[in-house]
């Protein structure tokens, strides 16, 4: 009985660990499809437009089918509009920050400026929230910006200044959702992570459309054939379905162990740069990448034998941005 328990156990872990992974690879396919999308004339604000309406319908029905059964309670005026600013700054400008950046820099470094997100949560929480900060993790955070900084230079040699307004860019992404993440704390614990993530996605969508119209209104209609079929792939492979992967996998196996999982997205982007995009791969950016995955590595393992109020969980649709 007990090792039938076990082996349940362990194929649970398992399953948990391999969608956390599938997931943490198919979102960082996203960086490339935009690349692609880059190559083929389209604008970051029209594939912004286009990649939300594409996922809305599709987050709706998620939505739909977890909440069936459910009774859910009446959001206050107050409630509507913090989940409408929190749709604009986690999501809306979040993702617009870290396409125009994807223009200037290579997916590997616009990667690996994101995966920096839990370091900007710990200073944000130290200088704002007054929270500590323990020596081991200010050992993680120096180790994780030279990575950066590291990769930054790899890019820099090939792009010039161009990867610095680039990496900015995605940096100043990787702040806005790490506000995100703070300010939604509380708001997941009250309104649930689905209806969260459906209701933010879903102001985002309506952002998108509204600088879209601003911006050139017709952009959605007039894209040639492979744009349209990059941004279906953006919106399905590469958003919606990762995120029930990794929704699945946190069920499984905690946020912890997902969140070290997401290791692997990094990882891919730089292969998969190489692989599609004909990105180089050097030594360089493996020492920095490697620096920048090992500090977030310890301080997710450091966070995790703590109470994670302070540090809320990673949120599984991180790479809407």
């Amino acid at each position: 009985m007990h090792s039938t328990s076990r082996k349940f156990q362990r194929r649970s872990y398992l399953f948990g660990i391999s969608m956390a992974g599938l997931g943490s690879i198919l979102f960082s396919g996203k960086a490339i499809l935009v690349k692609l999308a880059f190559t083929q004339g389209a604008n970051a604000e029209t594939l912004i437009a286009l990649r939300m309406l594409m996922a809305l319908p599709l987050f709706w029905v998620i939505f739909w089918w977890s909440t069936r059964k459910k009774i859910l309670s009446t959001l206050s005026l107050r409630d509507q509009l913090k989940i409408f600013a929190l749709g604009f700054m986690g999501y809306f400008l979040s993702s617009y920050l870290d396409f125009l950046g994807l223009q200037y820099i290579s997916v590997g470094l616009e990667r690996i400026v994101l995966y920096l997100t839990p370091t900007l949560v710990l200073l944000i929480s130290y200088f704002v929230l007054k929270k500590s900060i323990s020596h081991l993790q200010w050992y993680a955070l120096i180790v994780g910006y030279l990575g950066v900084i590291v990769v930054f230079i790899q890019d820099a040699s090939s792009t010039g200044s161009m990867a610095l307004i680039g990496m900015l860019l995605v940096f100043a992404s990787a702040c806005a959702y790490a506000m995100y993440m703070i300010g939604s704390g509380e708001m997941v614990k009250r309104v649930g992570s689905v209806r969260l993530v459906v209701y933010a996605s879903s102001a985002s969508a309506l952002l998108s459309v509204i600088q879209i119209l601003i911006y050139e209104p017709m952009a959605v209609f007039i894209q040639s054939s492979q744009i349209y079929w990059i941004s279906l792939l953006n919106a399905s492979l590469c958003t919606v379905i990762p995120m029930l992967l990794i929704m699945m996998a946190i069920n499984r196996i905690g946020s912890p162990l997902v969140a070290q999982a997401g290791i692997l997205g990094p990882v891919s982007t730089l292969f998969m740069g190489w692989a599609i995009l004909s990105e180089s791969i050097t030594w360089t950016q493996i020492s920095g990448m490697g620096l920048v995955m090992g500090a977030v590595w310890l301080l997710v393992r450091n966070d995790s034998t703590k109470s994670t109020a302070n540090h809320p969980a990673p949120d599984p649709i991180r790479e809407l941005n």
